[in-house]
């Protein structure tokens, strides 16, 4: 919730046009090759889904023929695993378990049409099917991503309270921040932001690095995976210098930012410090502080929170021309940092309800 129009934004740079947005979600027609670039390069999206339909479901009977209905044999074969998972909200449909024993019944009676058998072994490829209930509405989807998208395969350390790698990329997409500024994290924990911004100034697409179910389906052409890894490698812009710095005043937090950065192929580009905010001191000018200081929900006292807000709106007062974007649920943060945002955006960290709130210093001298 709160990134759809950067998600709806990365779409359409993929040169998918035919885009809608809605809350939570963003749905875009595109062949079946968006399967493996959407899984590629998508920064912010938590997972790809295939919609396979969406029809008015009031009673069990609907919500079984709307199912059957669907062409699941030209997607699933014979010898695949094929689980049900469900959500329901607001709608008389409203046991979860029950919906997904229907839709199982539904897609199995579909099979059996296919296949002519009776019995399905589901020793094959795994396709989740998900079945969500709102407002009455059913609409059915098959994940293709397995594991979220945030799971890039660099983070094998994490410290205290870690933020989402795609919460990260959000920050930096909706900063003001090019790969030519230099860019500071004062509170980087585990290094997220820092990485995801070099994957961005390098245009390294996420998820080169990890493996999705569909890519053992055999109703997808396996050139199409092979054709996206190309195109991602051919893509990638490493010769951009970087200007990336992540600090901590906590040692081990340090150590596995350095040890996630060379998990990412970033160690040499990236400069982390063990330091407290307080000392925050850049040499360069038009840089940009994309941070997610500590807050009492997830870590740290509040008196130690206010103090790091407090500071960090010390430190920025002496930088004049830099900007800065702090993602924090603190309703006090503008009375710690000492200033009114600029501007807000409301987004959610986990379950938290945060504001990335936005400081507008000058852009650079264009060149």
């Amino acid at each position: 919730m709160g990134l759809e129009a950067v998600v709806a934004r990365e779409v359409r740079e993929l040169g998918y046009n035919e885009v809608k947005v809605e809350n939570g979600k963003v749905l875009f027609l595109a062949d079946k090759s968006a399967i493996a670039r959407a899984n590629l390069w998508l920064r912010t999206a938590d997972r790809v889904l295939v919609k396979m339909g969406e029809f008015p479901a009031t009673t069990f009977d609907e919500l079984f023929e709307g199912v059957k209905a669907l062409p699941w044999p030209d997607w699933i074969p014979e010898d695949a695993e094929f689980p049900v998972e469900g959500r329901s909200h607001k709608s008389q449909l409203s046991s979860v378990p029950a919906c997904q024993g229907i839709v199982k019944k539904a897609v199995v009676e579909k099979m059996k049409q296919r296949y002519a058998t009776e019995w399905f072994r589901e020793e094959g490829p795994r396709y989740v099917i998900e079945v969500a209930l709102l407002n009455d509405m059913a609409t059915i989807t098959i994940d293709t991503t397995g594991p979220g998208l945030h799971k890039r395969g660099y983070r094998k350390l994490i410290t205290e309270a870690p933020l989402k790698e795609t919460m990260a990329a959000a920050m930096v997409l909706l900063s003001r921040w090019r790969a030519e500024r230099p860019l500071i994290d004062p509170f980087c924990g585990s290094g997220t932001i820092p990485i995801e911004a070099a994957m961005i100034a390098w245009n390294i697409a996420p998820g080169l690095r990890r493996e999705f179910p569909a890519e053992a389906w055999p109703t997808l052409d396996p050139a199409i995976w092979e054709q996206a890894r190309e195109e991602a490698y051919d893509l990638v812009r490493d010769d951009e210098p970087l200007d990336i710095i992540g600090s901590d005043i906590d040692p081990a937090a340090i150590e596995v930012a350095k040890a996630n950065a060379k998990k990412a192929g970033l160690s040499g580009e990236l400069k982390f410090h063990e330091e407290p905010v307080a000392k925050l001191w850049p040499q360069s000018d038009y840089g940009c502080i994309i941070t997610n200081p500590p807050y009492g929900e997830r870590i740290g006292t509040s008196d130690e929170v206010e103090k790091a807000i407090r500071q960090l709106g010390t430190v920025f007062e002496k930088l004049p021309t830099w900007s800065l974007f702090a993602l924090s649920p603190s309703k006090q943060f503008e009375h710690y940092f000492g200033r009114a945002s600029d501007k807000k955006r409301k987004l959610f960290n986990g379950r938290i309800e945060c504001q990335l709130l936005q400081y507008l210093g000058p852009l650079p001298p264009r060149r």
